[in-house]
């Protein structure tokens, strides 16, 4: 049991002069607790230490910059499931498999949802194409603030290739049978059968102009050999949206049949009904968020499924990666941090809670040698709180974006 000690916010001058401008990112950050994320784990009664945009240095003593103390540091959140884009408009619905298009694209980052997520402590998200193509296109990361433009806030351009598997993708469709069709969406697939197919069939495609030396079709068939052979030489996660049991079990057996090395099972509400198939396939799980009914809907097919309170732990502790996600809670109680003490009192422990929205969403993704932890040389992105972290009376106060202050615990309405 940690001893949480009342603590006010204050601020300390530093003892050598300094402009305004280097102020918005210089720092030295005291905490009684700095929760790494890293091999260095908890630091007790630590500094952080903030320069250009950067983490200069982790540990004891003082530094330079203006120092701000607070009860807990720990670093920015990793969000593999923000579900902040255009809708409809976000993804290619003319065919079911898209392998040339991004999401980047279809996001607008004037939407002041991007605000409200990063004020709650998540300063890194996986924006990704709606689920209604068995193959979408590539996911991308993002910082969640800063620079109003992708160039000043992507943190990876290709960051997964996103896919579906399950009723959505389907939905809409009509067998191209019987009437004239009058739009495209008189086309297969039609069932979730169908969708598995589409998947399994441009799998094949690829793995057999691969054995013939090279792709001997369209230019839209070049890019799908291209894109795919990716997700097979470990270059590019595979996202694939897997609620219910079915397709959780359809996912890993696509994964397996295929040797595809990296898959993360997205909004996998069901996964832990098969611990054991998930974890012999490798793939690893980004839940959804904890519902206040316990179940999960899936509005395509009106259906719901049960997530408990303790399905990270029972993951966890087969060793399956594991990532929390808030789909841009919007309440207060449905944030990310809030997803973190849920999976708690399910059993997890901190440490494997901490990791969850940090760097274990940032490894799945490939970008921890920038975010999910803090460690020296990577990027300032860091989360103050008021008390313990990620519990019922603990608030956070302060919030740093590569290294500016956009959440100021100075501030008194805050």
């Amino acid at each position: 049991m940690r001893k949480h000690l009342a603590m006010s916010v204050a601020v300390l001058a530093s003892a050598g002069a300094m402009n305004a401008t280097a102020a918005q990112d210089d720092w030295t950050i005291r905490a009684q607790e700095v929760h790494t994320a890293a091999a260095s784990g908890t630091l007790e009664n630590g500094t952080v230490r903030v320069q250009g945009g950067k983490i200069a240095a982790v540990g004891g003593g003082r530094g330079g910059g203006e120092t701000l103390e607070v009860f807990a540091v720990t670093p920015g959140m990793v969000d593999l499931a923000v579900g902040i884009d255009l809708g409809n408009v976000s993804v290619e619905q003319s065919t079911e498999t898209v392998f040339d298009h991004s999401v980047a694209g279809a996001l607008d980052l004037f939407n002041y949802r991007w605000r409200r997520v990063l004020e709650s402590g998540v300063t890194t998200v996986m924006a990704s194409p709606p689920d209604f193509d068995v193959f979408g296109g590539f996911a991308v990361c993002l910082k969640t603030g800063g620079e109003a433009t992708l160039t000043a806030r992507m943190v990876k351009p290709e960051a997964s290739l996103k896919a579906a598997i399950g009723g959505q993708p389907s939905s809409g469709n009509r067998p191209p049978r019987g009437s004239a069709p009058i739009n495209f969406y008189y086309r297969r697939p039609t069932t979730r059968m169908g969708v598995e197919w589409h998947f399994r069939k441009a799998y094949y495609d690829t793995l057999a102009a691969h054995k013939r030396g090279g792709t001997q079709g369209t230019k839209e068939d070049a890019r799908r050999d291209a894109v795919l052979g990716r997700t097979l030489s470990g270059d590019l996660p595979v996202a694939v949206k897997a609620m219910a049991t079915q397709d959780v079990r359809t996912a890993c057996f696509l994964k397996e049949e295929f040797g595809i090395p990296r898959m993360i099972l997205m909004d996998a509400v069901e996964a832990w009904r098969e611990p054991q198939l998930v974890a012999r396939s490798g793939a690893a799980v980004c839940l959804p968020p904890f519902p206040a009914s316990g179940r999960v809907p899936d509005g395509h097919l009106q259906d719901s499924y049960f997530l408990p309170l303790n399905a990270p732990k029972v993951l966890h502790d087969l060793g399956i990666p594991i990532a929390l996600s808030a789909h841009d809670g919007a309440e207060v109680g449905n944030r990310l941090a809030n997803q973190v003490g849920f999976a708690m009192r399910g059993g997890l422990s901190f440490d494997a809670a901490l990791a969850a929205v940090t760097l274990q969403p940032a490894r799945l993704v490939g970008i921890d040698d920038r975010v999910g932890s803090i460690e020296v040389g990577k990027d300032a992105d860091l989360v103050l709180w008021s008390g313990p972290p990620f519990e019922p009376s603990s608030r956070i106060v302060g919030v740093l974006l590569d290294g500016r202050l956009v959440v100021d615990p100075r501030d008194k309405n805050e």
